[in-house]
Parts: C-alpha cells; sequence; structure tokens
C-alpha cells in the first residue's frame, strides 16, 4: 500500500464498520465473507447522531458511507486516529471532506453509480405524481374501512408537467410524461431553449413554468445558486390545484414555506423523497399533513442499486486489506 496511507493494523483483524444500513440488507447483498480472515465487520441499522458518531466509530480502522446519509467532517475525521480507509458508495458524496481524509492519510474509495437502479429515482417521482393525482394512498385506507370511491381524481393526460432541471433524471422524466400525452416545459438556471428541445421539452422561463404546470417536479443539483429555488414567492405562483414533487435534494425547498402552504390548502400536495434533515424526525410537521405524501429517501434505493453498491464495496475492502486499494477517489469524485 501507498506510504502516504494509514497502515492497516498488524496484530489484530481490521474492524470495519458499515453505516446506516436502515432497512438489515447489506448483509446479504453481497460476499462479506471473502473478509472474514482479515477483518470484523460490524452492520449499523441506526442513524448515529452527529454528535455521537467520534465515540460511535472510534476504533474501526475503515467505515462503509451509504452515499450522504452520514456526514463526515474534517472534525470528525481528525478524530478518528484509528480511521484509514473510507468506502463511499456512488461516484459523488458532497458530506465527505476528502480534503481532510486525504490529509490524514486515510484511502477513500468509491463504487459505480449503481447500474440499472440509475433511474429509479424517476419511477418513484412517477410513482408520487400518479398517487396524488389520484388519491391512492386515501383511496387504499377508505376501502380497509370498508369505504368505495371517496374522491375524484385528476388524469395527467393534456396536463403541464413543469420540470426544474433538465439533466439525466430530467429528460427520463420528460420520456415518461411524453407516453402520458403531458406537455412538458422545463427551467433551470443554466438551461437554454436549445438544450431543452433536445432533452425533450419547451423551455419557459422560471416564472411561467410555475405558474402553468399541473405538476412541478424538482431535478437539480443542490448548490448555492440552487438551495431554496423553491421559496415562498416560487410556491405563491404555482397554482392552487398543482403539486410538487421533490425527489432530488430537500434544501432546494424552503422547507417552512412548503408546509404553510400545505397547511393553508395554497398547493394541493407534495410528494416528498427527500428533506432538510434525515432521517426525518418523528414529531416533524410534515408527518401530519395529509396533503403530504412522503416516502424515506426511497429514490435510489432499489436492490439493484444496492447490490452494485454493497458488492463494489466489498471488492474495495478486499483490495485495501491486501494493500492494493482500487477504485481510489479524487477529490473531484468526491
Amino acid at each position: 500500500m501507498t506510504t502516504d496511507y494509514r497502515p492497516l493494523p498488524k496484530t489484530r483483524r481490521a474492524r470495519i464498520a458499515v453505516l446506516d444500513d436502515y432497512m438489515g440488507v447489506a448483509h446479504g447483498l453481497a460476499d462479506w465473507d471473502r473478509l472474514a480472515d482479515r477483518a470484523e465487520v460490524t452492520f449499523l441499522s441506526e442513524a448515529i447522531p452527529e454528535a455521537d458518531l467520534a465515540k460511535r466509530l472510534a476504533g474501526y480502522d475503515a467505515i462503509c458511507l451509504l452515499r450522504e446519509r452520514t456526514p463526515i467532517s474534517a472534525t470528525l475525521l481528525s478524530a478518528l486516529p484509528d480511521l484509514a480507509a473510507i468506502v463511499a458508495t456512488g461516484r459523488v458524496n458532497r458530506t465527505l471532506d476528502d480534503r481532510a481524509a486525504a490529509d490524514l492519510g486515510i484511502a477513500v474509495m468509491t463504487t459505480s453509480g449503481g447500474g440499472n437502479g440509475l433511474y429509479a429515482t424517476v419511477e418513484l417521482a412517477w410513482g408520487l405524481i400518479v398517487s396524488l393525482m389520484r388519491h391512492l394512498p386515501e383511496e387504499s385506507a377508505a376501502m380497509r374501512q370498508g369505504l368505495w370511491q371517496t374522491r375524484l381524481g385528476t388524469a395527467l393526460y393534456g396536463r403541464t408537467l413543469g420540470l426544474v432541471g433538465l439533466g439525466r433524471l430530467g429528460s427520463r422524466m420528460a420520456t415518461v410524461a411524453q407516453a402520458f400525452g403531458m406537455k412538458v416545459i422545463a427551467w433551470s438556471p443554466n438551461l437554454t431553449p436549445e438544450r431543452a428541445a433536445a432533452g425533450g421539452a419547451v423551455f419557459a422561463d422560471k416564472e411561467t413554468l410555475l405558474r402553468q404546470s399541473d405538476v412541478v417536479s424538482l431535478h437539480l443539483v443542490l448548490g448555492p445558486t440552487t438551495r431554496g429555488v423553491i421559496d415562498g414567492h416560487a410556491l405563491s405562483l404555482m397554482r392552487q390545484d398543482a403539486v410538487l414533487i421533490n425527489t432530488a435534494r430537500g434544501p432546494l425547498v424552503d422547507e417552512a414555506a412548503l408546509i404553510d402552504a400545505l397547511r393553508t390548502g395554497r398547493l394541493r400536495g407534495a410528494g416528498i423523497d427527500v428533506y432538510d434533515h434525515e432521517p426525518l424526525p418523528g414529531d416533524h410537521p410534515l408527518r401530519g399533513l395529509p396533503n403530504a405524501l412522503l416516502t424515506p429517501h426511497l429514490g435510489y434505493a432499489v436492490a439493484e442499486t444496492f447490490e452494485t453498491f454493497y458488492r463494489e464495496t466489498v471488492e474495495n475492502l478486499d483490495s485495501w486489506l491486501n494493500g492494493t486499494p482500487i477504485r481510489l477517489a479524487t477529490r473531484n469524485d468526491i
């Protein structure tokens, strides 16, 4: 192994922690037994409060991150002198301080983006859209109560989908919308009419998109220019019978403003998969809003994605334990 990296333990097996295995599926999705002669692997299914991370992770030689569920800061890394390796699933992890890890001699390895599960977030977004427009959660609950046809839904055909962001996932959203017979318009801070057309949409300015869309769906990367892109003013421009879908990142939307719009009936409904703080606290006000359809960040959480993540995680750990780590991240990757 390159001498720039912290060394492997010499008198014991390495201690490895697999973080945020909420569903308890990591062990069954990869051949962890191939590490057993050189490592002890612990699977942690509960989210660790940020204040407790240094204490809970003390003594581990390697940690495995599932996307951006646990923030790994420079301060935390400095408090973990035994930590020699990090495996971060996916190619991008904005909550890991890779510069600090490199400076401390911690090997950071990544995995591919998830294979066939790449567009799973698009599928979930459409599940939220259809469920909201046809009141599927409410009708299913009513059926269990012995009731029959309690709410009138809305068809998608002929309606307008407004895409805020038209990258890979946004373009896929446009393709599906066309199959439903919807009109598709799109806006993002850097989108041009030509790029919109290439992505299967008609360019609209932000205000026009918000005013005209029956469904507004967010597909932007979170950054300084996109944080709060849907604020109270933006929500006030939306039609009262429109729905907002966020399967991208929670802070793209002003959470307090969204709660107010839903609570007052200013907005028909919202389908939300991502939040400012995850896991979402049990007493969070969003949980009590009947017109908020909530899912627990399921966008990428499908078997195909997780199988790739954990198979390559084990491969990375195996290579690290052999002294020749693979898929080493560059700062641009992270």
